[in-house]
């Protein structure tokens, strides 16, 4: 398989090495070169069987619409840009392409946010209160991330209560540490997930573009990761 990662940051670096690892020929794409995704042309597109986007949230959305436009495959590990999400999903549908998009692609925080829904239905009207706290590299881009608004929309699901409040931090190299807390006036509940690299979201998206090279459609890793 010919793969294509836009992003040279530390995560785009990692997809990289995973996916040579598991034989795929790969080629890298840095902001400098992608500006504007003004390299992102059909007969350059065409020639991968995936695209694989850790950029920013303002690069993402023309590297989107200039991939999906051909027909190609994209796997989006970028967050920050779900409010352009259902023009994303209409152009995918629209040219036959496939989207593959995920707050994260560990499958350690896809079984913690597992662990969360049952949490959350199990102490629903108990007395609990939820908050969730999430620790970052200094360097990304958005906050609160990706993984903690998927994580307390899946709480706030499962109670069908009130907000779960979010305290985002950004501190030195951090590869992401998310904190769930129930608590109550007998106990507290906590539900931790920490990364100790990024290696689990690299093999996570890798994993995700070798699932996607077969398929056309709009896809939420969420719901498709025990399939991957």
């Amino acid at each position: 398989m010919r793969v294509l990662v836009l992003g040279h940051g530390k995560t785009g670096k990692l997809v990289a090495e995973v996916a040579a690892e598991r034989g795929h020929g790969v080629h890298v794409l840095d902001a400098k070169e992608n500006a504007n995704a003004s390299a992102l042309t059909p007969p350059f597109v065409a020639g991968f069987d995936v695209v694989i986007d850790f950029t920013t949230p303002e690069a993402v959305v023309q590297n989107m619409r200039a991939v999906l436009a051909t027909g190609a495959k994209m796997v989006v590990g970028t967050t920050g840009w779900y409010d352009r999400l259902d023009k994303a999903r209409e152009l995918a549908e629209r040219k036959d392409a496939g989207l593959l998009y995920g707050t994260n692609f560990s499958i350690g925080v896809q079984t913690m946010l597992q662990m969360a829904k049952k949490m959350g239905e199990l102490l629903r009207n108990s007395g609990y209160t939820f908050s969730i706290e999430e620790t970052h590299h200094t360097t990304k881009m958005d906050s609160p991330s990706g993984t903690a608004l998927t994580l307390a929309q899946v709480v706030e699901s499962a109670t069908g209560g009130a907000k779960v409040p979010i305290a985002a931090h950004r501190v030195g190299d951090a590869a992401g540490l998310h904190v769930l807390t129930a608590s109550s006036a007998a106990d507290k509940i906590v539900l931790t997930h920490d990364a100790h690299s990024r290696r689990g979201f690299a093999e996570g998206a890798v994993r995700a573009a070798e699932w996607l090279s077969t398929r056309t459609g709009c896809y939420d890793f969420q719901d498709v990761y025990d399939q991957i």
